[in-house]
């Protein structure tokens, strides 16, 4: 019996289009999204595990010592460490608030839009108007007061999740992917990720040292932040894989002005 020839299967393959380098990152495209899908329920049901906490006052000790811990033993709307650690506190924290994301979201928007990467850029807005609309929701919904210290920020919501901590993770996270798509070295994927982590990871702290925020608090906005950002992340992927979103390192073709050669029109 004669057996089919196996070049003769590989050029077939190939001429489909399908090389092993494709069939390597479809492999990896995969396994990126079950994890992305298994690191979404883990910060949910974290976050649901430590709501319940929260509601039922497990967590208030806790807070407490740690609030106290940041304060001055004579005054404790002063927290602890010279002046300019105060001051930086208060600096560190406006990287979170809504005025600041809400310009740095814009810009990055309007960059998509500017080098074609329009399907990116609905998922940034997505991303960032979907995390202020479920910590908002969520802050009325469990209505938990803030802490009882005077301090020199003002606040207007409820203190649970954190407000900042949500939007900054949202936010800082969702551009440090962005950014990994322009480099394929992974140092340099490694130090977005990294900037991203700490610069969320440093507003949530300063809301903490400026006591108007309990760490459980911060850390619900961690967790929901950090859950929508990957449901986001994973509904990239999946309209990647369909077509709807510019592949990474694909480059949309300038437009030509002038008497130059013109592309041409599809018909």
């Amino acid at each position: 019996m004669t057996r089919p020839s196996l070049p003769v299967a590989t050029d077939g393959i190939k001429a489909a289009g399908i090389t092993p380098s494709l069939l390597a990152r479809m492999g990896q495209r995969d396994f990126g999204l079950a994890a992305g899908a298994f690191l979404v329920v883990a910060l949910l049901l974290g976050f649901g595990l430590l709501a319940d906490e929260v509601i039922e006052g497990g967590t208030a000790r806790f807070d407490l010592a740690v609030l106290t811990a940041l304060r001055t033993g004579k005054d404790l709307a002063i927290p602890i460490g010279p002046a300019w650690v105060q001051e930086t506190g208060r600096d560190v924290t406006a990287l979170g608030s809504f005025v600041f994301l809400g310009f740095h979201s814009a810009a990055t928007v309007g960059y998509l839009m500017l080098v074609r990467k329009r399907g990116l850029a609905m998922v940034m807005v997505a991303a960032v108007l979907g995390g202020a609309i479920a910590s908002t929701l969520l802050k009325y919904g469990i209505d938990r007061p803030r802490p009882d210290f005077p301090n020199a920020v003002r606040v207007f919501t409820p203190g649970f999740p954190s407000g900042h901590a949500t939007l900054a993770t949202v936010t800082f996270l969702t551009l440090g992917v962005l950014l990994t798509r322009g480099s394929a070295d992974r140092r340099v994927k490694s130090y977005f990720m990294g900037l991203s982590v700490f610069l969320t990871v440093a507003v949530g702290l300063s809301r903490i040292y400026l006591g108007v925020h309990y760490p459980s608090d911060v850390l619900a906005g961690w967790c929901v932040g950090a859950a929508w950002a990957v449901s986001c992340w994973i509904l990239a992927l999946w309209l990647q894989s369909r077509g709807e979103i510019e592949r990474e390192g694909a480059e949309a073709a300038p437009a030509r002005s002038g008497t130059g050669t013109e592309p041409e029109l599809s018909r």
